[in-house]
């Protein structure tokens, strides 16, 4: 028989497929479990310079670690999507596809064919989403929007599984009003766009430190040490063009008597660029008189002499503003971003109650605060190292997207593993009851109801109880009707909807699509990893 596969290559055959694959799965799956819930322990991560992270954010973990394998690296990348869609249930992911994998390789070594466990998890699958939209919970009327309870606590549960109950309590508030203030249903429907907040950071104070800001904060200041430092109910004046000299470009050549002559003609480029300076300074005066206070918030440049007259107009200008910030500033403070100064007129300024500056160190930081439009907003990170300031920031990211994700669902998950207790007893009812499937798929539904499982175990573990004690006694409030979960103070039954502990519907339903759709890996009964290629034929002469 010809030999078709590279005979350098590496080919697992269908004994030892499957159990690399479950024991790539069973891998990461150690890895992350003890970091799950607000109980969990950290990973310290260092990299080949040197530098430390400390976090027990499955995303960042995933994203650093080198994976090799390349069964873990699919899983890795799975759970990496459930972060991007959803924000969240990157930990929950991995422990859910481990368990899956481990129950299939524990089934499959009994002689059940893998294709009919795979009918069953796809069974399960379906089941388990018809479930959770029958636990859901609505958290709003007709016509009514989300509260902020109810917003607070989905803040809440996600930001305590990332930091500490203090600083994830403190960091909530600052989310939920940070969503709020950003929030068009009217405009937008139910979306809501996390790009108009914008997370800052400053290398001082400590994490608790960590404010909300209605406005903007600009990581530069006014370029002239006459203007004013600080200014209360500003006129906001946002233009994107150059005031600089701007010397003629032409390819002919300019002939002069006399050096007044040359200064006449130096005057004569100049006076462009003034004229426009004379023209903001003359509408300045016109909507907010001599004394008013004006900020000029320029994407262009401002050259000294333009920094000069515009400081004696009493005008505080900001020059080289980042092109993110432009339509941010025109979203919080009102008016619009003007490109050239023809008809000027007042609907093109915005507001601020106030707009001050604060130098930290080499550092100076224009805080622009009490904004009139209010639909661009700040979050400033404080903490005392970098290490700190990376672990709050990404905390955020995931509470911005929690608040967001309830907001845009309409509807919360009781939490606390209550719904994975809740499942287990639904799918293990149909299998003793229904009788519109197999016998032999049956064993992938109720393998799919063990494993759902995992995530109350883990909990409890992480929290320090027994995991089989604490799950069979809260399995028997289940059983009477009650939906609840564990709480990690008694390792007792817990009510979520009374403790304010909720999760996101949409993470738990992508979460339980993925992992259902990892699962088909129990299909691969042979891998080829690709050998190094031939060496080349030798020469004449045995060269």
């Amino acid at each position: 028989m010809a030999q078709v596969v590279n005979p350098n290559a590496e080919v697992i055959g269908r004994s030892h497929a499957l159990s690399m694959n479950c024991s790539a799965a069973r891998g990461l799956q150690g890895i992350v479990k003890s970091n799950l819930g607000p109980k969990g322990t950290m990973k310290m991560l260092v990299s080949g310079a040197g530098a430390i992270e400390v976090t027990k954010d499955g995303k960042i973990l995933l994203d650093k670690l080198p994976i090799m394998h390349p069964t873990a690296s699919l899983i890795s990348r799975q759970a990496a999507a459930q972060d991007e869609i959803t924000g969240d249930g990157t930990t929950s992911s991995i422990l859910l596809t481990g368990e899956l994998m481990t129950e299939a390789e524990r089934i499959c070594s009994k002689g059940l064919h893998p294709r009919l466990l795979v009918e069953g998890y796809e069974k399960a699958k379906d089941l388990t989403l018809e479930y959770l939209d029958e636990f859901k919970t609505q958290v709003t009327e007709e016509g009514k929007t989300i509260s902020d309870e109810v917003l607070l606590a989905v803040a809440r549960t996600s930001l305590r599984t990332k930091v500490p109950i203090e600083l994830a309590d403190h960091l909530a508030d600052i989310v939920v009003k940070a969503v709020k203030s950003i929030y068009e249903p009217t405009k937008h429907g139910l979306e809501v766009d996390l790009h108009m907040i914008e997370i800052m950071s400053m290398k001082h104070g400590s994490a608790t430190d960590t404010r909300f800001i209605d406005g903007l904060v600009l990581d530069h200041g006014a370029r002239h040490p006459g203007m004013a430092k600080r200014s209360e109910k500003c006129a906001i004046f946002v233009c994107n063009f150059s005031l600089e000299y701007e010397k003629a470009i032409n390819n002919s050549t300019m002939m002069y008597k006399s050096t007044a002559h040359r200064d006449k003609l130096v005057a004569a480029e100049r006076k462009y660029t003034d004229d426009k300076v004379r023209k903001i300074i003359q509408f300045k005066e016109e909507q907010v008189g001599k004394d008013g206070s004006f900020i000029l918030i320029n994407q262009g440049g401002i050259d000294p002499i333009s920094l000069d007259l515009l400081q004696k107009g009493g005008i505080v200008a900001i020059r080289r503003a980042k092109r993110r910030n432009m339509e941010r500033l025109s979203r919080a403070c009102g008016g619009f971003a003007v490109t050239a100064l023809d008809n000027l007129s007042p609907e093109c300024l915005g507001y601020a109650d106030l707009c001050y500056e604060h130098a930290l160190a080499d550092e100076i930081y224009t805080f622009v605060e009490g904004c009139k439009g209010n639909k661009s907003c700040t979050v400033l990170v404080n903490g005392p190292n970098d290490h700190t300031i990376l672990q709050v920031k990404a905390a955020l990211r995931d509470g911005l997207r929690a608040v967001a994700n309830a907001i845009q669902d309409q509807c919360v998950i009781p939490g606390a593993g209550a719904f994975e207790l809740f499942a287990h007893f639904k799918l293990m009812k149909y299998c003793q009851t229904s009788t519109e499937v197999s016998g032999k798929v049956k064993i992938g539904i109720r393998a799919f109801a063990e494993s759902l499982l995992v995530i109350p175990k883990t909990l409890a573990q992480n929290a320090g109880f027994d995991a089989q004690t604490t799950v069979v006694e809260v399995q028997e409030s289940i059983q009477k009707g009650l939906h609840v979960g564990i709480d990690l103070d008694t390792g007792k039954a817990l009510n979520p909807v009374t403790a304010g502990v909720f999760d996101n519907y949409c993470v738990k339903k992508q979460s339980i699509s993925l992992c259902a759709s990892m699962c088909s890996l129990v299909l691969v009964d042979e891998v080829i990893r690709s050998g190094k290629k031939s060496a080349a034929p030798a020469g004449p002469g045995g060269q």
